[in-house]
């Protein structure tokens, strides 16, 4: 069966829910069957064309929503999780809304940076194709390790986000981290990663999680064979908290003298912060120190969360 196109999808969208049509009123107008309509409204829906939010008087979201936009200066979006829900059930809620949300802000000629992650891989598995033009999705951090190129993982993300948005794909074939800051300082001079470093360095959107040291569901960056137990020593000694991208930053939001960002392949804090849009996805609340730390450090600017979440980080700030 052909699939709706797009144009017929909007105008059945449009008399459906802006002027209260019924299925069988819109197929008369339409000259078409009702399960065609029904097909319709589907595709408007999942293909962004509609967007349905539900307002609940005993929602607490937009209380929440709007305390952290006071306190952090970030765009959030709350998703209403009930507390009966397991770590990967509220995972897959939060990345269908992040899905959702990221789809709209996501245009031609975009220059799309992705980190990779639990967090991104359940959001790349959610993503809705839109038609842009001339975009391209970089890969922002290297994902190899002492056990795996991390090639798979990693393109596998990149390659779902590509699809979605019609863009071609750059992945970034470096370790997670080199044995040695010397080793980065020679491969960055390279002209084949000077082109991704190039394009990292003019992305219009960057897409990441948070790691977090002490979360309930490790990191991947914590839990893949990416750290050994020295690194981990090393981690503690600088009181590190969290992560973007694998470059480590303090609870105050501070990253200086973290001897192993040296040997990063992520971009710099300094560099993420010059990036006009920069979404931040988090499910679990046991990630809130890591989040703060990124929250403090102007990480992001748009951020999306689970309510338990929402509910410690405000918490955490008013004890604070």
């Amino acid at each position: 069966m052909p699939r709706p196109r797009h144009s017929e999808a909007l105008r059945a969208a449009q008399l459906y829910y802006m002027q209260d049509l019924t299925m069988d009123a819109i197929a008369r107008e339409l000259r078409t069957s009702r399960s065609t309509v029904s097909r319709l409204l589907s595709t408007a829906r999942e293909s962004g064309l509609v967007q349905i939010q539900i307002r609940s008087p005993l929602d607490t979201g937009p209380e929440l929503e709007r305390l952290i936009r006071a306190q952090y200066r970030v765009d959030v979006h709350v998703v209403p999780v009930l507390d009966t829900l397991n770590e990967a059930e509220t995972l897959d809620r939060v990345a269908m809304q992040a899905a959702r949300t990221i789809g709209p802000l996501v245009d031609s000629n975009a220059i799309i940076g992705v980190a990779w992650g639990s967090t991104l891989s359940a959001v790349s598995r959610h993503l809705t194709r839109k038609i842009t033009h001339d975009s391209v999705v970089v890969q922002l951090n290297g994902a190899g390790n002492m056990q795996t190129t991390g090639i798979t993982y990693a393109s596998d993300i990149m390659r779902r986000f590509g699809s979605a948005y019609g863009a071609r794909v750059e992945q970034f074939p470096v370790p997670a981290f080199f044995d040695h800051a010397a080793t980065k300082t020679a491969m960055w001079n390279e002209r084949s990663v000077q082109r991704i470093l190039d394009l990292q360095s003019r992305m219009s959107i960057a897409i990441f999680g948070v790691g977090s040291v002490d979360a309930d569901y490790p990191s991947h960056v914590y839990a893949g064979g990416y750290l050994d137990e020295d690194d981990l020593v090393t981690l503690a000694k600088s009181d590190v908290v969290g992560d973007v991208a694998t470059v480590f930053f303090r609870g105050d939001g501070s990253s200086d003298g973290i001897t192993l960002n040296e040997r990063s392949t992520g971009p710099s804090l300094d560099q993420l912060r010059q990036v006009r849009r920069r979404i931040c996805v988090v499910s679990g609340a046991s990630k809130i120190n890591g989040l703060r730390g990124a929250l403090v450090a102007g990480l992001a600017t748009d951020l999306i969360l689970d309510e338990a979440s929402a509910r410690r980080l405000v918490s955490f700030e008013g004890a604070g």
